[in-house]
């Protein structure tokens, strides 16, 4: 009894919570506050003990200092999001050995109020057309401008290095062998005791000048074949050669071999007496080399200037690929940033593109007046007064823009009779495909339904696909798309043609464009 009360005195365990009536969705927050000893191991519930409600989020632990003991507040977010009464369970606490419990609570879960009758019901809004944002080329340059830096610090090296190598290769073989030499004096193979690095070195320059200078089959053959090669040329008179030149090489060349693949000690000061031999041996055959005769100079002439040439023309090709390959680099990123149509657009070039996004013209056309907003200003078609049955038209308007062969074809007419008329729109809009027909439409779909301008002014519309007769005996394969709007008036008839080669892309939309922006002049109150 006296340890379970001194227990008592140092932990207790609280819990509340801020509301016990909430509507669906919203959040309790359910707290846990422990006064227990500063040594004391308090654990607090983890996870979902709060069912049937959910656990949306546990906040850290509040902890404060009063008196030599903790204070602890562990807080809890709890949610329902079903209507109805529930109790929180009792949740377990535990400071070290001992297990405390908090009382179980009951909270309600509202439904919110809808009421159907006076609230009133919305449609599902159509979805809105957002134009396409700006192309950034601040970004384009991001990826660009290091890629071509790259690629220029990259080949500038790769042709440095090349040029160096080249330089090194232009020199005659006897003083390309004796700077070889003095380049491997240079070097620290016998201060650090590596003989077989050297011992290859050495070889290779001497083979090198008998290659370039003797035979050209000597870096391909072993040191008995260049032997025996070298003896062959002595015997045939080729080359005076010393044969104690020729001994010396061989026994050179022997210890090398026993040097590379045996891994054969030298003695001290062999490899000096080896590389002084080997510049007597180079010295010698430069002697008894004969001088190249006038047609032998000439041929050399002849082979340097067609490897001038060959030179001059392979570092075109690599100028140009370098700058195809820019272009291409700058074409994959402009693509993947801006979309590849665009960049078609840009390299080929698109009509009714620019026609969309170049500056439009809103103007008046005829009389009585069609108003409407186009790409280009349309211009006045010359035609003579004409006559139909007892109708006499005081004056007919027709404004263009193209013809019916371009991606884009826009026809205005206005028609002014001298008498008031009683013209049907069905009549009228058959006599208008007729005329159609006429200018070029050929295999013509036609459908028809009533058309009404922003301000209320009812026409008649008829819509579909034809194809464009080029000559008596030639149709365009591609079909061609059309929109005919026909007005009637008392004493006036207009009409507005939109033909396109739709394109799937721009074509559509300034098509809608134009017909959203036709406006009309009434003549008269009707």
């Amino acid at each position: 009894f006296f340890f379970l009360f001194s227990f008592f005195s140092y932990s207790q365990v609280t819990s509340s919570i801020d509301s016990t009536s909430i509507q669906i969705g919203e959040e309790i927050k359910y707290s846990i506050e422990v006064e227990a000893d500063t040594t004391a191991l308090v654990v607090f519930p983890e996870g979902q003990t709060f069912l049937p409600l959910e656990v949306i989020e546990s906040y850290k632990i509040d902890t404060t200092f009063e008196q030599a003991k903790y204070r602890l507040i562990k807080k809890y977010g709890l949610t329902q999001f079903d209507s109805g009464k529930y109790t929180i369970p009792r949740q377990r606490i535990i400071i070290n050995n001992a297990t405390f419990e908090t009382d179980s609570v009951q909270v309600e879960v509202r439904d919110v109020a809808v009421d159907t009758l006076k609230q009133k019901m919305f449609d599902i809004k159509a979805a809105v057309d957002v134009e396409k944002p700006p192309f950034d080329y601040l970004k384009l340059l991001f990826w660009l401008v290091p890629i071509l830096i790259i690629g220029v610090l990259v080949y500038f090296f790769l042709r440095r290095k090349k040029r160096k190598a080249e330089e090194q290769r232009e020199l005659p073989p006897y003083e390309e062998a004796i700077v070889a030499l003095k380049n491997l004096d240079n070097t620290p193979f016998l201060r650090e005791n590596k003989s077989k690095e050297y011992y290859t070195q050495l070889t290779e320059i001497v083979k090198r000048y008998l290659d370039r200078e003797v035979d050209d089959a000597v870096l391909e053959s072993t040191s008995d074949e260049l032997i025996t090669r070298l003896q062959m040329h002595k015997d045939a008179g080729h080359f005076d050669f010393d044969s104690e030149t020729i001994t010396h090489l061989d026994q050179i060349l022997k210890r090398a071999d026993l040097v590379k693949f045996a891994k054969m000690s030298q003695q001290q000061g062999q490899a000096e007496a080896d590389r002084a031999t080997i510049e007597e041996i180079i010295n010698e055959t430069h002697e008894v080399i004969p001088e190249p005769s006038e047609e032998e100079l000439l041929e050399n002439e002849i082979y340097k200037e067609t490897l001038r040439k060959k030179k001059e023309r392979k570092k075109w090709i690599l100028s140009i690929s370098g700058v195809f390959v820019a272009f291409l680099l700058t074409a994959i990123v402009y693509g993947s940033i801006a979309g590849f149509s665009s960049l078609k657009d840009l390299v080929f070039g698109n009509n009714i593109r620019e026609l969309a996004e170049g500056r439009w013209i809103k103007s008046e056309y005829g009389y009585p007046a069609v108003i409407l907003e186009t790409p280009e200003v349309l211009v006045r078609t010359e035609i003579e007064n004409p006559e139909t049955g007892n109708i006499i038209v005081q004056n007919k308007d027709i404004f263009t823009f193209g013809d019916l062969q371009n991606p884009f074809y826009i026809n205005v007419s206005t028609t002014r009779f001298n008498e008031p008329q009683e013209l049907e729109l069905e009549a009228a809009m058959e006599e208008a495909l007729t005329q159609l027909e006429k200018t070029g439409a050929e295999n013509m779909l036609v459908k028809t339904e009533s058309f009404q301008t922003d301000k209320g002014i009812t026409g008649i519309k008829a819509y579909g696909e034809f194809n464009v007769r080029v000559s008596d005996k030639k149709v365009m394969n591609e079909p061609s798309s059309y929109e005919l709007l026909l007005f009637v008036q008392q004493n006036g008839l207009q009409q507005v043609l939109i033909v396109f080669q739709n394109d799937g892309r721009f074509a559509e939309e300034i098509k809608e464009r134009i017909l959203n922006s036709v406006e009309l002049e009434i003549s008269e109150k009707q």
